[in-house]
Order: C-alpha cells, then structure tokens, then sequence
C-alpha cells in the first residue's frame, strides 16, 4: 500500500538548489510534503526534536555550514532512533573515494546533482519510488549511485 503522501527533508545550504527542488517535486506526480535546513546543525535540531515523526526520506547535502553531510550522515546512523531514516545524498561533488565511504556510511543512494531541470525530476522520481513502496533496504553497491536517465550506474 502506497503512502497516502511522502514526508520529505531537504537538508542544503543552496538556496537555488533548494527551490529547483521544489520546484521539480511540485511537477512530479507524487503526493509530498517537503521541509528544507539549511545547515548540519539545524537538521540534527529537527530529527531529534521529531525522532516519532521523522521524514520518509531524507536528501542530504555533503558540504553544508557548521555541520556537514558525512557528521549528519555518521549521527543519523549512530542513533538507535534515527538510524532507519532513509539517507539520499544530493551533492555536486563526485568522487569514488567519497561515493565508497558513503555507501559504507550506511546511505540509501548517492544523487550527484544534475545542471538540467527534466534530469532533476526524472532523478527525484527515481529516488522515491523505494519510499513509496517502503522499500528502505541499502541497494546492491552498483545501484548505488544514481546520475540520470533513471538509469543506476555502477560504483
């Protein structure tokens, strides 16, 4: 059974990326609330503060101020209570080095964030449709990282 809608967290620094999000959620045929920070800090606020109402998926951004995504990604990961929420990097960077210790690190998905609007949506929609069918296993390592095309690429 579906979700009657999504539960999304948006944790990015960029306030441009932040609205070509929304914006490409708001275009996708999915059901979706979405809550942005802006900073490492003020998400580990928010998900301790709502440990019984956590996100249905969180996209987390790797360089943000004061906190970063991999001191967010390690927390999340530690924390009994938090440790189920579904983590899905969103970042520019892209580096097998980094992609492999996030994969270790216990994300659901690696995003490298894409510079086209449609490659945006098709990219989301792909990310979501295990947190719809509440599906929130960590993928086999060559479905790991998703770069557009709704296709998987290998790490």
């Amino acid at each position: 059974m579906m979700p009657e809608y999504l539960n999304l967290l948006l944790a990015d620094d960029d306030t441009d990326d932040c609205l070509f999000f929304t914006e490409a959620l708001e275009e996708l045929q999915v059901s979706a609330k979405l809550t942005t920070v802006h900073d490492g800090e003020q998400l580990m606020q928010l998900l301790t503060k709502e440990k019984d109402q956590l996100p249905n998926v969180l996209f987390l951004d790797l360089n943000m101020p004061r906190k970063n995504g991999f001191e967010c990604l390690a927390e999340i990961k530690l924390d009994e209570k938090l440790n189920h929420l579904p983590v899905i990097i969103f970042s520019t960077s892209y580096e097998q080095r980094v992609v492999n210790e996030l994969y270790a690190g216990g994300a659901q998905y690696y995003i490298r964030k894409p510079s086209d609007f449609s490659q945006l949506k098709m990219i989301i929609q792909q990310a979501l449709i295990p947190a719809q069918q509440k599906n929130i296993s960590q993928p086999a390592k060559e479905n790991f990282v998703i770069k557009g095309r709704l296709k998987l690429t290998e790490v």
